[in-house]
């Protein structure tokens, strides 16, 4: 018996799933590891110096911290194809969750932005993160619940998700940055651009290949 020749869709392929199991459980565990270093603020953890020094306080800090913390650790669950798909309320109210963690992170966030003791450019990096931050989650918010277009949902948390991982990408540089020698509130400024502003446009990068991969995927009309 011949086997079935593939189909034009199958050939074409489905669009790819982001970011793939390695990349998603190496992006889970640092994301655990963060959170919960962040969490740790909470049980009194001491500050860098520089975070520290923040003329908001460490009550913001911690309420930036901890928000963000649980951002971290529920982000990665939705994007799990079986939660989506089999468990939609589950998927609803982790959503909720997330927007929320994100919404109080963003916030606070912004709140310390402007009194950092690294300088105006790190003022605006991380200021000017917090209000895109909250930006996206909000038309993300926006995509599922008022236009019902979960496309257009999904890619705004991807780009969502994107903007939470600065936490981690910043604690990935900060030490890149030491063991090269670099000073630290030198290195912390241009780091409150870098944190971000690459994770984004990877996002935007997948975003895209997605949409042409899902547009080489339909049928090809006679």
């Amino acid at each position: 018996m011949r086997a079935k020749s593939p189909s034009v869709e199958a050939l074409r392929g489905a669009p790819p799933r982001w970011p793939g199991a390695i990349g998603w459980g190496l992006m889970t565990l640092l994301s655990l590891y963060v959170a919960i270093h962040g969490l740790s603020y909470l049980l009194g953890a001491q500050a860098p110096p520089v975070v520290e020094d923040n003329a908001m306080g460490m009550t913001v800090l911690i309420v930036h911290a901890g928000a963000a913390g649980v951002a971290l650790l529920i982000g990665p669950l939705q994007f799990l194809e079986f939660i989506r798909k089999r468990a939609r309320s589950l998927h609803r109210w982790i959503g909720r969750t997330y927007l929320v963690a994100c919404l109080v992170g963003g916030v606070a966030g912004g709140l310390l932005a402007p009194f950092t003791a690294a300088g105006p450019i790190a003022a605006w990096g991380f200021l000017l993160l917090a209000l895109i931050w909250l930006w996206v989650n909000a038309l993300g918010w926006r995509a599922a619940a008022m236009l019902r277009n979960y496309d257009d949902h999904r890619n705004w948390m991807i780009r969502s998700f994107a903007l939470t991982l600065a936490a981690v990408t910043l604690r990935l540089y900060i030490p890149g940055a030491l063991m090269a020698g670099f000073d630290f509130v030198w290195a912390y400024q241009w780091i409150a651009w870098l944190a971000w502003v690459p994770n984004l446009l990877i996002a935007e990068v997948w975003i895209a290949s997605r949409r042409r991969a899902s547009f080489a995927a339909q049928p090809a009309r006679p």
